[in-house]
């Protein structure tokens, strides 16, 4: 009970780190899936509850106050524990209820995850598992929800996500590169579109491009690593001789629309090995557009259920590229 003995809704708590985090009412209350009315009910009636004003609203983005700020470590760490003692009573309830939580990439649930599990199977006893795949942005929304133990995802050193931000703990499982990649022209020729031709400035018409959308952690990736393709200024992008045809959140579908002749992808190269191989699809440029980037397993920061340990122990023990592949 709060001031005037006012239940607290934890509802109220999940809305506040929202908020916190966005700055925004309406993006928070998009991503808390209720109406905006109701979700500044809720975050007034937490204000009551606490009995201060938590954010300064005549900021833009709205601001936590001092009271906020200091209000914001202690709720998590309290959803923490709470979180951690509800796993906790489950396993001690059933354990086998205590199931393995994975949120993946659909390219890694489709290229790396299977593999990479079959290896630990055969060193643990995992125990029931849960897999949900989706596009990164979801997966770090699963993820800061305490609705998974583990992201399986990719990442770059150099441009961090929320899970990062977070602090969430990361393993680097292996690597992988991003590959420019078109069809060929004919059976064991040359890329039917090429970025060398784009880059010298010789090409007739702009050499198209198939791109990630926002939410896709490749297309986040991709934005930051080769802004002189994707980046935001179409004319800047037009100039150098490519342009952006078509968006889509995965890389399998990037990869369809390669093969079909429709323009250049950067695909990760555990996807399209096969490919490559065959010579279905061939480089479009040279390995200076490559872009590296790691395969990364991200956990929970609160203690997890014992078979979810167990599991974390030995990836650590395990060094990265081992297995998966």
């Amino acid at each position: 009970m709060g001031p005037g003995n006012r239940p607290l809704d934890l509802e109220w708590l999940e809305d506040f780190l929202a908020l916190a985090e966005s700055g925004n009412f309406s993006r928070a209350a998009q991503a808390r899936n209720i109406a905006q009315p109701a979700f500044s009910r809720h975050i007034r009636a937490l204000e009551e509850w606490v009995g201060v004003d938590l954010f300064d609203r005549s900021a833009h983005p709205a601001a936590l106050t001092a009271a906020g700020r200091r209000f914001l470590p202690l709720l998590e760490d309290t959803l923490a524990r709470l979180e951690s003692a509800r796993i906790k009573a489950r396993a001690a309830h059933d354990q086998a209820a205590a199931s393995l939580l994975f949120a993946a990439t659909h390219v890694l649930s489709l290229t790396f995850f299977p593999q990479w599990l079959g290896g630990l199977e055969s060193q643990l006893r995992l125990g029931p598992i849960q897999t949900i795949s989706d596009s990164f942005h979801a997966c770090e929304d699963l993820a800061l929800q305490r609705r998974v133990q583990f992201v399986l995802c990719h990442g770059h050193p150099e441009v961090p996500g929320r899970l990062d931000e977070a602090e969430f703990p990361m393993l680097r499982l292996s690597d992988d590169v991003l590959l420019p990649v078109s069809a060929p022209r004919a059976a064991g020729g040359a890329a039917m579109h090429s970025l060398e031709v784009a880059n010298a400035a010789k090409a007739d018409a702009p050499v198209p491009v198939l791109a990630y959308s926002e939410p896709s952690g490749l297309g986040r990736i991709m934005r930051a690593r080769m802004r002189q393709v994707f980046g935001d200024d179409s004319v800047s992008t037009l100039s150098q001789g490519v342009e952006i045809v078509f968006t889509a959140h995965h890389a399998v579908l990037l990869k369809t629309m390669a093969l079909e002749g429709r323009g250049v992808a950067w695909l990760p190269k555990s996807l399209i090995a096969a490919e490559l191989k065959h010579g279905a699809l061939v480089a479009a440029a040279s390995a200076d557009w490559n872009v590296p980037v790691e395969i990364r397993l991200y956990r929970q920061r609160a203690e997890l259920a014992p078979a979810a340990e167990a599991l974390w122990t030995l990836v650590q023990e395990r060094p990265p590229g081992s297995g998966g592949r």
